[in-house]
């Protein structure tokens, strides 16, 4: 295998500019079909961005043999029957966040995965140059032991981090797993992890201010196998001039500040300040995917396996129970 040759299922507004055009940029990649339930919407997709076949039928997609690769964009509510049905039919797997509607999924989906098959969680900002630099800056200890990470994520309900669709599944909890929580917080969560390594200890509180049956309020707390602890707030329903973005990282000789969705890292120790800037690629899962191609090729280690995935899973219920 030289190529991967890849079909997209769910091909909504997440492919459009985010991850879609890049599975055509990376080298040894190719965009060969998409999938969605709307004809129209699959044909319009697939013009626009010069993919030369769409289908309406997952089935149908999946029995294109020149197709080795699958990248489920779909709600992640279909996301086990998706992944299900891209195993049996011996496709690679590249899979949206969060893996699945729950923990108890995430595990069923665990125990599919063999050795002999690759998936890998998009837990694309792993890759991206602004986490890269933040996971170097700890690993060569910049501000020395680190003692605790806390994140505050404060946004209104209509905010400007969180793409809003026609339906608006994301607030519809039997489609999306909980709320905007459930779609932002796999990123924060799998980047804690990330950086500090095994879990011990979780423990997490929700609650509901809209009476919707979504929490939009989320306060959760990790104890890590190596001693660092984490305290996160999620809150989607304050003032718009309360929005805040923000993750700090307090070790003994200083901090390391940084937003999830901004361009810059601030270091400060002993007295000294560093701001560090980066800009993100145009189609920002591009790094991922550039990655996960290679994995697929055999030239490189998967960037963000199926445990992962299952882990945030089990934080995100943990917080939320």
């Amino acid at each position: 295998m030289k190529t991967i040759k890849w079909g997209i299922i769910g091909c909504g507004d997440v492919a459009e500019v985010k991850s879609g055009p890049a599975f055509q940029k990376v080298d040894n990649s190719e965009l060969v079909a998409v999938m969605r339930r709307s004809s129209e919407k699959a044909k319009d997709f697939a013009t626009r961005h010069q993919v030369p076949l769409w289908y309406n039928s997952v089935d149908e997609l999946l029995a294109n043999p020149e197709i080795n690769a699958i990248y489920v964009a779909t709600p992640p509510s279909t996301h086990l029957e998706m992944v299900k049905k891209c195993l049996k039919a011996k496709k690679f797997v590249y899979l949206e966040k969060p893996i699945t509607l729950n923990f108890s999924e995430a595990e069923e989906l665990n125990k599919l995965v063999s050795r002999e098959e690759k998936l890998v969680v998009a837990h694309y900002r792993r890759k991206l140059p602004v986490f890269l630099k933040v996971k170097e800056l700890i690993d060569k200890n910049s501000i020395g032991k680190i003692m605790f990470a806390d994140i505050q994520i404060l946004q209104s309900n209509q905010n400007n981090i969180i793409t809003i669709t026609e339906e608006n599944w994301r607030l519809k909890p039997e489609i999306s797993g909980g709320g905007y929580f459930h779609d932002i917080a796999p990123h924060q969560l799998d980047l804690m992890y990330h950086f500090f390594g095994e879990i011990k200890k979780v423990k997490g509180y929700s609650s509901s201010t809209l009476n919707n049956n979504v929490d939009d309020v989320v306060n959760g707390i990790i104890e890590f196998k190596n001693g660092i602890q984490f305290r996160g707030i999620w809150n989607f329903n304050i003032s718009g001039k309360e929005a805040k973005d923000e993750c700090k990282i307090y070790g003994e000789n200083g901090t390391i500040t940084f937003s999830f969705y901004g361009d810059r890292i601030t270091l400060v120790t002993n007295n000294k300040e560093e701001v560090f800037r980066f800009t993100n690629p145009i189609h920002i899962q591009q790094p991922m995917i550039e990655s996960t191609v290679n994995y697929f090729l055999g030239k490189d280690k998967n960037p963000c396996n199926i445990e992962k995935g299952v882990t945030v899973m089990k934080i995100l219920d943990a917080f939320t129970a």
